[in-house]
């Protein structure tokens, strides 16, 4: 089961996140939520939730 970690406001942030995270070794979905507001959700598996919590916070927060 897939869990929206993160909601992105642009394409350029949630791909960078993604980009980010993959490189970490983590399975990402980037899907679009509204496309008029330009809104994207960040999922990764529901079981790596806690590791990925930990590596998203340093990208938000280097």
């Amino acid at each position: 089961m897939w869990t929206v970690i993160y909601i992105a406001p642009t394409t350029r942030i949630a791909e960078n996140i993604k980009n980010r995270l993959t490189e970490e070794g983590f399975l990402v979905q980037v899907r679009p939520i509204n496309l008029s507001k330009q809104q994207y959700e960040i999922l990764v598996p529901s079981g790596e939730l806690e590791e990925v919590q930990e590596v998203l916070n340093s990208i938000l927060h280097p």
